[in-house]
């Protein structure tokens, strides 16, 4: 009971934590005293900074600090958790160019209409590259990265 409680803590928690980690340093005094400063440290002050004072949460608010009021929000975790959860139907949806999966995949990666049928294309012919070994999110990564009209979608993963 003890581990079912901590992993649905742990579950509850993710969707904030990278949230989180997309905003560390993005504005705020945290991201103006550690600006340029890279690692764990620099970034668990910039959060700190932000998150004790209160100041990141008013800049968003007030658009003041660095901060603007048209921030978008993003996660990978849904994509990741979809590509592993769904990973044989999503490996015979692309094999076949079609399917369920694939779609899903799409609608959860923000695929446009306009860009699907290349999306699809794409994955077909990378079969090999995309779903070889266990880093299918990876691989999936690398190949739309390495098409320059599916680029913008590798961040989604």
């Amino acid at each position: 009971m003890k581990k079912l409680l901590v992993t649905a803590a742990f579950i509850a928690a993710a969707p904030m934590a990278f949230a989180q980690a997309n905003n560390v340093g993005s504005c705020g005094w945290g991201s103006k005293v550690f600006q340029g400063q890279k690692g764990v440290a620099p970034q668990v002050l910039a959060a700190t900074t932000n998150g004790t004072s209160g100041n990141q949460t008013f800049g968003i608010t007030f658009g003041t600090s660095g901060c603007t009021q048209d921030g978008v929000v993003s996660s990978t975790w849904k994509t990741a958790m979809f590509i592993d959860g769904n990973r044989v139907q999503l490996a015979r949806d692309t094999a076949a160019g079609q399917g369920e999966s694939l779609a899903a995949l799409m609608v959860v990666m923000g695929v446009s209409e306009a860009d699907r049928g290349h999306f699809v294309t794409t994955l077909k012919d990378n079969f090999s590259t995309v779903f070889t070994g266990e880093t299918v999110a990876a691989n999936l990564r690398g190949v739309l990265a390495a098409d320059a009209r599916l680029a913008g979608y590798a961040q989604a993963i």
